[in-house]
């Protein structure tokens, strides 16, 4: 339930946005969502902490395969997430319960008869997408950046990008090269780098066609094996 301090428009908004988005995706990764009232939701209890707790590699990459797999889903469904990040990515606590997709308050659908362009942006600066900031609707290969920001900052420990002001943050995301990492991380591949750079291309047609994709590439030149 929203506190007295959290009961404007834009809260209640974006509280029936997560609310209707969750439910419309309804994966196995996906946070589920059981009721919802003027100002409050029911939804799964998710006790393991995010996915930044996790202390190997390959339960990071199982993490972001099962990620991965839930947005693929949304995005066959016409749901861009438009916040993939660490803190939006939950663990259950349960024996095999694997990694859980949160946050939906700013999906966007991009089914929607209603094309306006973005007048501000919602999404996480350290992890959006070119595209976004450029105030153009999201896509698919938005949320495909984001969890390559993810990727990295989960695999290496901090985000591609980084910078003192929010405006040079988002001038990295918009003209800088994509970092390489075999370069300074002795058990990082260059394959892992031009996968990366990939994912992360300035133009969105340019990543690859699936997040799953992705990671199961990604999974491929780090460890040597696939994640089914």
């Amino acid at each position: 339930m929203l506190d007295d301090r959290h009961h404007g428009e834009g809260d209640l908004d974006r509280l029936h946005r997560e609310f209707d988005f969750a439910r419309r995706v309804a994966h196995p990764h996906v946070v589920t969502m059981y009721d919802r009232g003027a100002d409050w939701v029911s939804m799964e209890v998710i006790g393991g902490g995010t996915v930044a707790g996790l202390t190997t590699t390959a339960d990071v990459l199982a993490a972001l395969a099962a990620v991965a797999d839930a947005l693929d889903h949304a995005h066959r469904l016409g749901v861009v997430h438009c916040d993939v990040k660490p803190s939006n990515i939950l663990v259950r606590d349960k024996p095999d319960g694997g990694a859980v997709l949160v946050d939906f308050g700013v999906a966007h659908s991009s089914t929607a008869a209603d094309d306006r362009r973005a007048t501000r942006i919602e999404a996480s600066l350290p992890y959006t997408a070119p595209e976004i900031l450029h105030g153009r609707s999201p896509v698919a290969a938005s949320d495909e950046y984001s969890l390559a920001c993810t990727t990295v900052e989960l695999l290496i420990g901090a985000p591609p990008f980084t910078a003192h002001t929010a405006m040079a943050l988002i001038d990295a995301h918009l003209h800088a090269p994509v970092p390489r990492y075999a370069r300074r991380v002795a058990w990082v591949s260059h394959a892992f780098d031009s996968i990366l750079a990939k994912a992360m291309a300035k133009d969105p047609d340019l990543r690859y066609p699936t997040c799953s994709e992705f990671v199961q590439l990604a999974t491929r030149a780090l460890t040597g094996r696939n994640i089914a």
